[in-house]
């Protein structure tokens, strides 16, 4: 079993969207997943208990349960456990990136998220965990994309797709959906199973991004 988190103290970059979404993308694709929901505007447990299809399975959970209950999943033969976590500087946040596999670092291309992530990858540096930067809520077509993408990926690894801001999105979450399952051939569908094919080959390397993360310092 893989822990993947998404992780960035910063909120209103769409954590636990992207994280319904590319949980649904993974069950479609094969994989058994569960959900653990650290934050407690509890979006994901929202949208479950409006969802009619069965699965994925969704917990919440505070930072003292965390290391116990992905103990136990591992006995539960889960290929995927999704950490989402608070857009706050929390004692929730360092234990799901210590838990994890691979951390999700959602960003919008704006100033401001650039700047807030700062503090989420210095801790992912100090524990050396692997880690991909997302652009997350994107407009279509903007010199913002570019710029970010030219910064983020200075710092770390960044898959080649764009998340695009679509009505798809928050209408799938409304109706207790992810996007490739209210609108499988829509642009936002695939968009995400692009991202989701990527995560997935990411997440399966078993090394640590080790020495390269120890020579990198964060402003």
């Amino acid at each position: 079993m893989k822990a993947i988190a998404f992780v960035t103290q910063k909120g209103g970059s769409g954590k636990s969207t992207l994280c319904i979404n590319l949980a649904i993308a993974a069950i479609e694709s094969g994989r058994s997943v569960c959900i653990l929901e650290m934050d407690r505007q509890a979006t994901i447990t929202d949208w479950a208990e409006h969802r009619d299809t069965e699965g994925p399975e969704v917990a919440q959970i505070d930072a003292t349960q965390l290391d116990d209950v992905v103990a136990r999943l591992r006995d539960f033969d889960y290929d995927y456990v999704f950490i989402d976590t608070p857009g706050v500087d929390s004692p929730g946040t360092l234990s799901a990136i210590r838990a994890a596999d691979l951390c999700v670092i959602p960003c919008r291309p704006t100033p401001a998220d650039l700047r807030a992530f700062k503090p989420t990858l210095a801790a992912i540096y100090r524990l050396e965990k692997r880690f991909a930067f997302v652009l997350n809520q994107t407009p279509p077509r903007s010199y913002r994309n570019r710029d970010a993408a030219d910064g983020l990926a200075v710092l770390g690894v960044l898959p080649d797709v764009n998340i695009v801001m679509r009505n798809d999105h928050q209408d799938a979450i409304g109706v207790g959906q992810g996007v490739t399952e209210f609108n499988p051939g829509g642009q936002a569908a695939r968009e995400i199973r692009q991202l989701w094919t990527w995560i997935e080959k990411r997440a399966q390397f078993n090394n640590k991004q080790g020495q390269a993360i120890r020579n990198v310092k964060v402003a």
